[in-house]
């Protein structure tokens, strides 16, 4: 018996349906059958279930002789299912990476429940991913499992079956099954929720809700959605057979006019000239099902009253007068955008034949962010070194003081793109730091990876290189890259990244500061995990399954995420994301593991443990997408993980600080860190701004002293062993 039914219905999704099953089959925890239901699909839909079939035995391929539905066919798998829990997924969904592991591990957590809810996030074909705004509802704190009267907010939640996991014996005892028609899933969600003895929440993204451009069946304009008041009637109907559950029906009763009222309000979904009959069954229902002297929140009171007395005309008014309302605001807006736009160019023009402030550098970085990275460094330097020139961070585009600033100031110091429609005056110095050292490829040489580069304007980007006058380089590797793949006539100042002097600044006493703010526990190992953006992924996703890596490497672990991809929520995961600075992240972690990020060039001057995970399959991609500058596995900063196994056995023997590993390190600081002695942003204001050529000698490198991490002096644990100087790095390492 497996632990889990995965019911997959499929219909008109054949462009979809393989990357969902495959969602399901690469699942990290396998213990589950895969029942892929054809519900007498037109297209190949059918095809491509038998082509999972026939590959992997865990799939059951059922074809329906007709067309059921969305209802019946998930009947169909239900009745074949042979699984502990049920998990349903529509056939253009996909599941999350590592998601019933996580489900699994939840279920045992709270005591085999009856339902597991769970989130989801919408995925559009963007590629934007939105997550489900009433996640604040699926919090595990408190006690779980629970019953519904404890937690009576999941009956917000959108009203679909495959947010949950349901025990298979309570759905076989209480007899449900999914009715007929376009809204299936609510007579079938409010009586599970109702009659379940015990619920528990996860707080995690496990499905991916796909948001079609074209196609979905709730967004087509049909009477079809008619269908909506009897599915409201089997609701109440499941009520009326359980007097114990009356207490339920005002809360019901507001739900179905708030869904009644959402439906009335789509453009997209009731034809034209329906709505009326569409609210004079509205009203009906209203009626039939009111509770009288049931409170109405304010926030629905509208909606209450307009269905209730059948305000037909009443309501095409204020639709009418809501359209003409959001018009009008639009088309205020493109004009008041207009005129500003012009009104900055003529300001900009006229700062433009001002004189140039010598006295002034401005800085900027690629995201916006002030005070951060190479040019917060900088200004730093500035302040301290040439205190008689004021400095100022970059306003927002649409600011006639970031215009001045451009014009006007004699500095310009960025990590990433000038403002493209810049005009460079005669006597102005711009100052290029970019963002560390790079190892995926860059610049021109991105001609041949449309994948990374995507819509980037080479000409644009030659354009604006023609503009620098100093590029700062880190190292004789930077150097190379930089001028090859941004060819013009700047000068490279190979002084050391500005933005890695804090780390031979630092003090103890900053390291236990930062990690107090983050939130980090006393006496635990703070791992950094920043994995790089996958330039041929739509959707990011974390590469590791962080939960169970902490999970097997035991409580004095935690992890610093900074992921490009959903972080997942948990006590000992600390999602630094968004964090301004990951300087200040470095000092507060023990140890850094990411795959190809070029953070492990600035991490590697600040002498802590790095551990390389890169699996075969992914370096290929990653090789393939964006292409690399050298061999990261043959000549890595530190130990190198093949899987999520090999990573997990290098913590908990002790190798990723082994002496194995500190001669890796070395070497890696040794070509790559040669000038971050802690005065880089200082050697580049002397020469820029002072003209000074006698500048700060480079201190060694065996004379330098990073402050330490807060776990240095922890004693290991008592099962780590750390391998003797040569031994091998873990079992299948050849280096």
């Amino acid at each position: 018996m497996p632990r889990f039914s995965v019911i997959v219905p499929a219909y008109k999704v054949q462009a979809y349906l393989h990357e969902c099953l495959e969602s399901v089959l690469s699942q990290s925890y396998p213990d589950l059958e895969l029942i892929a239901v054809d519900d007498c699909s037109p297209d190949g839909s059918g095809a491509v279930i038998d082509e999972f079939a026939a590959r992997d035995p865990r799939v059951r391929a059922l074809h329906l002789a007709g067309n059921r539905g969305l209802g019946g066919a998930r009947n169909a798998g239900l009745e074949q299912a042979t699984g502990d829990y049920l998990v349903f997924l529509d056939g253009d969904d996909t599941l999350t990476p590592h998601a019933l592991r996580s489900i699994a591990d939840r279920l045992k957590e709270t005591g085999e429940p009856d339902v597991l809810v769970y989130d989801y996030a919408r995925t559009f074909w963007t590629g934007e991913t939105v997550r489900n705004i009433a996640s604040v509802q699926l919090t595990e704190q408190g006690p779980a499992p629970f019953r519904l009267e404890d937690r009576p907010g999941l009956l917000h939640l959108l009203m679909v079956a495959w947010n949950k996991a349901y025990r298979r014996e309570f759905v076989r005892r209480e007899g449900f099954a999914f009715p007929p028609g376009y809204y299936e899933d609510t007579p079938w969600t409010f009586p599970v929720l109702l009659s379940a003895e015990s619920i528990a929440t996860l707080d995690r993204v496990c499905v991916h809700y796909r948001q079609r451009r074209r196609g979905n069946i709730l967004s087509t304009t049909s009477r079809s959605h008619f269908d909506i008041f009897e599915q409201y009637d089997r609701v109440f109907a499941f009520l009326d057979t359980r007097p114990e559950l009356a207490r339920w029906r005002p809360v019901l009763f507001r739900r179905m006019v708030d869904h009644l009222a959402k439906v009335l309000a789509r453009r997209d979904r009731l034809p034209r000239g329906s709505r009326a009959e569409f609210l004079r069954k509205a009203r009906a229902h209203y009626r039939r099902y009111r509770v009288p002297g049931a409170p109405v929140p304010l926030s629905s009171r509208l909606h209450h009253t307009l269905i209730r007395w059948g305000l037909h005309r009443t309501y095409g008014t204020l639709r009418s007068m809501a359209a003409v309302r959001r018009r009008t605001a639009k088309l205020t807006a493109r004009l008041l955008r207009a005129a500003r736009a012009s009104a900055l160019r003529l300001h900009y023009r006229v700062q433009l034949r001002l004189p140039l402030r010598a006295d002034r550098a401005v800085f900027t970085t690629y995201d916006g962010r002030p005070h951060t990275c190479n040019p917060g460094a900088l200004e730093e330097a500035f302040r301290a070194h040439a205190p008689q020139i004021r400095t100022s961070w970059l306003a927002r585009p649409d600011t006639a003081a970031r215009w001045t600033a451009l014009a006007r100031s004699k500095y310009l110091v960025s990590n990433g793109e000038f403002e493209p429609r810049l005009v460079k005056r005669p006597g102005q110095v711009l100052i290029q730091t970019h963002q560390g050292t790079p190892f995926g490829h860059m610049g021109l040489d991105l001609q041949e990876r449309p994948a990374a580069a995507r819509d980037l304007d080479f000409e644009r980007l030659l354009d604006g290189v023609d503009q620098w006058d100093y590029v700062l380089s880190g190292n004789r590797h930077s150097t190379l890259v930089w001028e090859r793949v941004h060819p013009g006539t700047y000068t490279t100042l190979e002084y050391g990244l500005p933005r890695n002097d804090v780390f031979q600044r630092a003090t103890s006493a900053d390291v236990a500061r930062i990690r107090d703010s983050l939130g980090i526990p006393a006496d635990t190992v703070a791992v950094l995990y920043a994995p790089v953006h996958r330039d041929h992924r739509r959707t990011q996703h974390c590469p590791l399954d962080l939960e169970r890596v902490l999970n097997r490497l035991g409580p004095r672990y935690v992890v610093l995420a900074r992921t490009p991809g959903p972080v997942p929520h948990s006590t000992r995961i600390i999602d630094v994301t968004s964090h301004p600075g990951v300087e200040q992240l470095a000092l507060a972690s023990d140890a850094l593991v990411t795959d190809y990020a070029p953070l492990m060039f600035d991490y590697a001057g600040l002498d802590r443990p790095i551990v390389i995970h890169a699996p075969d399959d992914d370096w290929a991609a990653y090789q393939a997408a964006r292409g690399t500058y050298f061999d990261l596995r043959a000549f890595p900063p530190g130990a190198v993980a093949r899987s999520e196994d090999e990573l997990i056995d290098i913590f908990a023997t002790g190798h990723w600080r082994g002496s194995r590993s500190v001669q890796l390190r070395s070497a890696f600081r040794e070509r790559f860190c040669p000038y971050d002695d802690g005065r880089a942003a200082e050697r580049v204001v002397r020469h820029v701004v002072l003209g000074e050529t006698g500048l700060p000698p480079v201190v060694p490198l065996a004379e330098r002293h990073p402050v330490p991490s807060a776990a240095a002096g922890l004693a290991r644990s008592p099962q780590a062993t750390v391998p003797q100087p040569g031994g091998p790095l873990t079992v299948t390492d050849s280096l």
